[in-house]
């Protein structure tokens, strides 16, 4: 099975998919099984103060609650937006799942070029929304992703995170309103019944809401002048069933879409390991390249030769003599004409002499023969 964790500001989604069958037409021999059956998903809160036990705790006993064993888990794959929280998930799977995961983060392989002006600025869970709507949807499309905050992220027909737009997200709105009225109640967040509210519950969570969903519309409306009449629109995230019904531009509501977004990252970066292994065994097993003239072929240091705790080690690859730091390296040449043994048996004076930082020729700082 594997595991995909997705970490929020607020709550962190997680999921394990199970393998299936291999697909008609795909060969047996090469193809190892997909990830593609959502068996389980849960949704936990995101605190910075949970210690790595009470994760592993947590996680564990979701698994039991539904049955799964946490020892068929074969691959663990992390998209945060919380990096205090990196090191403590780590932890959490490396000891309960013994299982090292992936991070979603730059160097890993998503298959989608991203056209933001610093690419690292982006957030992991837009990039990996990204990946999910374009292979299931195709482009241009865009992804609202109701959160702690709203983003509205922008593929290209060509598959390019092209941008997007940030701005707060709904929970935060009411809690900003809630926080600074001393006489209105805090409410619900739901859709009214009517847009005209006859009490003050009412009249907020018509404010809200259709406050909120008149955003989201306005936005996307430019969104769509600008991306092309084609451009489709998905809807993910916690509100994403409550707000994304509403709207006249958003057609679909993937309540996983991240969670599948993982899923496609983490089988691209098996993929690209799997045809990287045999180029790497290949040129592990080439011949060495020959000898050199006056390579001594010493596979690692010697012990030191010089007395009275002088220091001298040969090199690993070059037939050098590295002495001192103060002295440079001597060259195969240099050996050849019988240097090394007047460096080795020569007096404290004549050592001394060489590890001068004067450019005069070796001869002369060694002496003659």
């Amino acid at each position: 099975m594997l595991l995909v964790i997705d970490v929020g500001n607020t709550n962190t989604v997680l999921g394990v998919f199970e393998r299936v069958a291999h697909r008609p037409g795909e060969d047996v021999t090469t193809e190892t099984a997909r990830y593609e059956r959502l068996v389980a998903n849960w949704r936990v809160g995101s605190h910075l103060n949970r210690t790595v036990d009470e994760y592993g705790v947590i996680f564990r006993n979701l698994f039991s609650m539904d049955n799964l064993e946490v020892s068929s888990v074969h691959g663990i794959v992390i998209s945060s937006v919380v990096p205090p929280l990196d090191s403590v998930l780590r932890q959490v799977c490396e000891r309960y799942f013994n299982t090292k995961p992936l991070f979603i983060e730059p160097g890993v392989k998503t298959g989608m070029p991203v056209l933001y002006d610093n690419p690292a600025e982006v957030g992991a869970d837009r990039v990996v929304n990204g990946v999910a709507a374009y292979e299931k949807y195709g482009g241009p499309c865009v992804i609202v992703d109701f959160g702690t905050a709203t983003t509205f992220d922008c593929i290209s027909k060509k598959g390019e995170y092209m941008g997007g737009v940030i701005c707060p997200g709904i929970g935060i709105s009411a809690d900003a309103l809630f926080q600074r009225t001393a006489r209105l109640p805090r409410v619900e967040i739901r859709k009214p019944a009517r847009v005209i509210g006859t009490t003050t519950v009412g009249s907020l969570q018509s404010g809200l809401y259709y406050g909120y969903l008149g955003l989201v519309d306005g936005i996307l409306e430019r969104l769509v002048d600008e991306l092309g009449e084609e451009t489709r629109v998905i809807a993910t995230g916690g509100l994403g069933t409550l707000l994304g019904g509403s709207s006249h531009f958003i057609k679909e509501v993937d309540e996983f879409l991240t969670l599948e977004g993982l899923r496609i990252i983490w089988d691209r970066n098996q993929s690209f390991r799997r045809e990287a292994a045999p180029k790497a065994a290949k040129a592990q097993t080439r011949a060495p390249a020959p000898a050199k003239p006056g390579d001594t072929g010493a596979k690692g240091p010697r012990r030191s030769l010089l007395k009275r705790g002088e220091r001298l080690e040969v090199g690993l690859q070059r037939s050098e003599l590295m002495v001192h730091p103060a002295i440079r390296p001597l060259t195969s040449a240099e050996i050849r004409r019988g240097k090394l043994l007047q460096l080795l048996y020569g007096n404290r004076r004549a050592l001394s002499a060489a590890a001068g930082r004067n450019s005069a020729p070796l001869d002369a700082r060694l002496g003659s023969d």
